[in-house]
């Protein structure tokens, strides 16, 4: 048996509209997603348990599993090493939070009924999303030191600057003439990736395969560049999922960015208030603006979310899956799901203009939008537009 599926428990809506179109397993923060963690930690085969509606993407695995996992979770050794200890029947929590139940029988997991045991670590859980930036470092390092006993890494090219010694190249990796600060944190650049000229970074640094960092980018870590993305301008301790473009100057800063974005030329974010305060932010959970707890705070943008040339961002903006943002002036904070306008207001992005751009926006790279997206899509449009 020996398997884990990754479970979309209580965390799930507080991490809207991320969560929207992918299992709370798929979150990358760090180098890896959380179930690529799971996967290289554990060494054992990862399905999902998530919303009805995605089940078409990411089944189940029929089978019987041997643990049902928090998919919030990050691994560490520590809490692998706990997790690994349970008996048959038991289940691990730490205080009020489920982390982890183990089989009692070949016939799979049931939750209830479980005899609980405390954690003995302090587990890193992403309940919030604003904690996949603030835990990015601490991520990327766990990360790095298990690439380190994975991974052959090749050589700079002697027309580099490297300040450090804790980076890691995977073969296929182009590195343009650059400067590259490891001191403060660990720089990896995955299969494929490019770094342009002139580009700038102090680490730490994850570029993942495929992606691309244009001619003069200023990167400041922790940053997370997911594969097929184009980054330039400046980036401060920012994630960006994956397939998603901020092509041009602008500044990104304490950011979570989901999957087939566009940050149009010289958009910014703020990721600061005036006053210094506590950063604000919407929770669709909890219906409410709620404290992150921290001064810095930029962007929160779910997948196919699109913004127009000098866009502004004021701190601590929710953007929803879909939304199209355009205009002068700085947009409401809660920018709604399939939204199309800006500081001015918004009305609905109709389902079939989203879906022919998403189309066309990811045959560019090569993946099509299947039958199964298009429902998923067209459910969520359903859902969440008459909102408006």
């Amino acid at each position: 048996m020996n398997k884990v599926v990754l479970v979309d428990h209580n965390e799930r809506n507080h991490l809207l509209p991320l969560t929207f179109t992918r299992p709370v397993g798929l979150i990358r923060v760090g180098i890896f997603t959380i179930a690529e963690k799971w996967q290289k930690r554990f060494n054992v085969k990862v399905s999902y348990k998530t919303q009805d509606y995605l089940n078409a993407l990411f089944p189940s695995d029929p089978d019987a599993v041997e643990w049902a996992i928090n998919g919030a979770l990050i691994p560490s050794q520590e809490i692998v090493n706990e997790i690994k200890a349970l008996q048959k029947g038991e289940s691990l929590y730490a205080d009020s939070t489920w982390l982890a139940t183990r089989a009692s029988d070949d016939r799979g997991i049931s939750m209830e009924n479980t005899e609980k045991k405390n954690a003995i670590c302090k587990p890193k859980v992403i309940d919030r999303s604003w904690k996949i930036f603030q835990l990015n470092g601490w991520a990327m390092q766990e990360d790095f030191e298990w690439l380190k006993l994975n991974t052959k890494s090749i050589s700079l090219p002697k027309d580099v600057i490297l300040i450090g010694k804790d980076i890691l190249i995977e073969e296929g990796a182009v590195v343009r003439p650059c400067i590259i600060n490891c001191e403060s944190g660990p720089v990896f650049l995955a299969k494929g990736s490019e770094v342009m000229e002139g580009c700038l970074i102090r680490g730490g640094l994850a570029l993942m395969e495929g992606a691309q960092l244009k001619m003069g980018a200023k990167i400041y870590g922790p940053t997370t560049i997911g594969p097929h993305s184009k980054v330039g301008g400046e980036v401060n301790n920012a994630v960006i999922f994956g397939f998603s473009n901020k092509g041009h100057d602008g500044f990104l800063g304490n950011s979570v960015i989901g999957e087939w974005c566009n940050l149009g030329a010289d958009t910014n974010t703020s990721n600061l208030k005036n006053n210094y305060a506590d950063v604000k932010i919407f929770n669709y959970a909890l219906n409410r603006s709620e404290s992150t707890g921290g001064q810095f705070c930029g962007l929160t943008m779910g997948d196919h979310a699109k913004s127009g040339i000098n866009t502004m961002f004021n701190t601590g903006t929710v953007c929803g899956i879909f939304a199209n943002v355009f205009g002068s002036g700085f947009p409401h904070r809660r920018i709604p799901d399939f939204g199309w306008g800006g500081a001015e207001g918004f009305k609905t992005f109709r389902i079939g203009e989203a879906l022919e751009a998403a189309e066309k926006v990811m045959s560019r790279r090569g993946i099509e939008l299947n039958d199964d997206w298009r429902k998923v899509f067209d459910h969520l449009y359903h859902e969440l537009s008459p909102k408006l």
